[in-house]
Order: C-alpha cells, then structure tokens, then sequence
C-alpha cells in the first residue's frame, strides 16, 4: 500500500498532470455521449445510477481540490504579510513612564 499512497502524493502535487489527467477524462466522457446514446445505455437504470454517482464524486473531488489550492495560496500569502508588517506578536508592547 506504500507504493501507491506515495505515488498518489506525487500525482496530486503535480498539477501539470493533474490538468492533463482532467483533460483527457473529459474528452473521454465527450466521446462516451454518443456511445451512450448508440448502445442504449441510457435505457438502462444501472447506467444512469452508475454516471449520476460519478458525477457525484468528481464535484466533490473538484472542489476539494480546489480548497486546497486555496489554502496552499493562503498559507503562502501570510509569510508575505508577515514580512511587510514585521514579525507578528500577540503581547501588546510595554511602555516606560515618561522620565520628568
């Protein structure tokens, strides 16, 4: 299982392959249409339970997706903020009296 675990972290950090991944499935699924519509697929319950839960897990899969590359870009924007406004402190800065 760590063989495949690890190239699962290599294929989602790549997103050069990801899009090309996506590409071709998507080009794939338009081709599967009209397949679908000669065979008569579409007649048939199993088909259409079997896409609809497709459909189901490849929009989860996309937005999850997609929250991830918006924490990884947050993530990256804070060190960024952190140096333009200095290092971030919780504790409120002590003052001296005033000398006089």
């Amino acid at each position: 299982m760590g063989p495949i675990k690890s190239l699962w972290a290599m294929v989602q950090g790549d997103p050069v392959f990801m899009r090309r991944v996506n590409g071709w499935l998507a080009i794939v699924w338009l081709l599967m249409i009209p397949v679908s519509i000669e065979a008569h697929w579409l007649d048939k319950v199993q088909y259409v339970s079997a896409l609809s839960i497709w459909a189901l897990v490849s929009g989860h899969w996309s937005a999850w997706q997609a929250a991830r590359v918006e924490v990884n870009q947050q993530q990256e924007m804070e060190p960024a903020a952190e140096d333009r406004n200095g290092p971030a402190t919780s504790a409120p800065a002590e003052t001296s009296p005033a000398a006089g």
